[in-house]
């Protein structure tokens, strides 16, 4: 799953650790999920969310677009 949080992460000049420390979870997590090895759990999709004050599909994107299900 594509996101966007590195990209997050880097405006607010936050390193990984700090992120982490935020989310309490695990830096190599924060890697992980930035990388796209990991999926978050859906609650810590939220408390990301939570952290910039977006929604869940504004950081993450399936690839399913938007339009998929008028297909």
């Amino acid at each position: 799953m594509k996101n966007r949080l590195k990209v997050l992460r880097a405006e607010r000049d936050w390193s990984q650790a700090e992120l982490a420390g935020r989310l309490d979870v695990s830096r190599q997590a924060v890697n992980a999920i930035e990388t796209g090895k990991y999926d978050p759990s859906l609650p810590l999709a939220f408390r990301i969310g939570r952290l910039f004050g977006l929604t869940i599909e504004e950081i993450f994107d399936d690839g399913e677009g938007r339009d998929a299900d008028h297909a």
